[in-house]
């Protein structure tokens, strides 16, 4: 389109919305009429037409995405995003690109949803919807399984282990300032810190998140998490803002897979069952 064509859509389309809202001042009740044409779900629709669910995804963060030795993108997300277009008869296109340019492709019409570990953002919700989490990656207090920690509380007097910088880095100080008795101890990487609670017995809990948790319960190491987590980071689905049929279907689907026992199946999958969490 040329710069010229570019002007004259654009004029048409300032045109347009003045003469609605010059109708909509004039004549209210038989405005009315037009919001069901105005709200119109256009994503959806094009969704059936086309039988395919257009999902954006960066295959770069296993178990959730990532490519498996053909190229193919595998993981949490694409087997969610495939069981989800399973119950709407229709098949999920999976479209890889990077982790930051998901929020334009979606705005530009080049995906229609992001399913990729995207944690929930309130400061975009004028700009998308997003469905109820489905998975919690948040804050988690961890231990030996056979630790008598059962409790925050029992965490007073211990030596906690954190990742520097990190989030429980940040919530152990909090819980310090606020008068909490534990001593802290910082190290590099998530795996640094895992290790140190299994092979360093003066490291009696870690502060971390659940991802790096669940990977290592499914690597077999015995770890338990206690009580609920010390900051929820959860993970949704993210829609145009005018898909309001769209957030519908995925709410549905998203329900129904956890009355089958379809979404425990997926964590199970790709994150092994998790030991009984107290």
């Amino acid at each position: 389109m040329s710069r010229r064509q570019q002007l004259w859509a654009a004029t048409g389309a300032v045109v347009v919305a003045g003469v609605i809202g010059l109708a909509w001042l004039a004549f209210p009740e038989q405005s009315a009429s037009l919001l069901p044409f105005l709200r119109r779900d256009y994503t959806w629709q094009t969704i059936q037409q086309r039988g395919a669910w257009r999902v954006g995804l960066d295959p770069s963060f296993p178990p959730f995405e990532h490519l498996d030795a053909a190229g193919a993108a595998v993981g949490y997300d694409v087997d969610l995003a495939h069981a989800l277009a399973a119950t709407w008869d229709v098949r999920a296109e999976i479209v890889a690109m990077g982790f930051d340019s998901l929020p334009d492709a979606l705005k530009a019409g080049k995906i229609d949803s992001i399913v990729s570990a995207y944690p929930y953002d309130d400061r975009l919700t004028q700009d998308f919807r997003f469905s109820a989490p489905y998975f919690d990656a948040g804050l988690r207090i961890a231990v030996p399984a056979a630790s008598s920690i059962r409790t925050l509380t029992d965490l007073t007097g211990r030596q906690v282990g954190v990742e520097w910088g990190s989030m429980g880095d940040m919530i152990g100080r909090r819980l310090q300032r606020e008068g909490m008795t534990l001593a802290l101890r910082a190290f590099e990487t998530p795996d640094a810190l895992v290790a140190a609670l299994v092979d360093d017995q003066q490291v009696e809990a870690i502060l971390v998140d659940n991802v790096s948790l669940r990977q290592a319960q499914a690597a077999g190491l015995p770890l338990r998490a206690v009580a609920d987590p010390l900051e929820s980071v959860p993970y949704v689905i993210v829609m145009p803002h005018q898909a309001t049929d769209l957030q519908d279907k995925v709410a549905i689907s998203l329900q129904l897979l956890k009355e089958r026992g379809e979404m425990a199946a997926l964590e199970a999958r790709w994150f092994g069952k998790p030991p009984t969490e107290e």
